[in-house]
């Protein structure tokens, strides 16, 4: 049990909100968060290959970050396109 623990907490939690679940075809995924340490880095791993627009918005634990904000295993880190209105 102590291992599938560690692995828990070797992960981040990745949620995709409006057009960008249809891009990645899922509202969330887990992926592992080694060798990350921003939400760029988060970005980088999960886009790589797909074509999305440049800008999104970020979030960490329900709140607005910036790409440079630091992340750790466990936190989970949101992606949405921004939101216009009218």
């Amino acid at each position: 049990m102590t291992q599938s623990k560690n692995e828990h907490n070797m992960t981040i939690k990745v949620l995709y909100f409006a057009s960008l679940k249809e891009v990645f075809g899922c509202a969330e995924q887990v992926i592992n968060s080694a060798g990350m340490s921003t939400v760029d880095d988060v970005w980088q791993q999960v886009s790589a290959g797909c074509e999305v627009q440049q800008s999104v918005l970020n979030a960490v634990n329900q709140e607005y970050a910036d790409s440079d904000t630091a992340v750790k295993a466990g936190d989970e880190v949101a992606f949405f396109p921004p939101v216009t209105g009218g």
